[in-house]
């Protein structure tokens, strides 16, 4: 089923959603999505790239970092 179809099907289903609390978590979870795209397309500023790099390097003189490893080790157990 391609993409246009399912949105076809998703629309369907909402016309005839009676459940007030079923369209409420539809809502939440559009709207949370939207927030959430909206946070990643944003660019950062300058200052925030700065200070993102000035963190990145304090966090790794610290001692602060995992190898590759490690992450794959962790990634693992999601």
């Amino acid at each position: 089923m391609d993409l246009k179809a399912r949105k076809l099907n998703a629309i369907e289903y909402l016309i005839h959603l009676e459940d007030e609390d079923v369209f409420s978590k539809i809502e939440e979870t559009i709207f949370r999505y939207e927030v959430a795209r909206e946070k990643a397309l944003k660019p950062l500023t300058e200052e925030q790239l700065i200070e993102r790099a000035r963190k990145s390097n304090s966090d790794y003189l610290a001692g602060k970092v995992k190898t590759q490893d490690q992450l794959e080790t962790e990634s693992e157990k999601w």
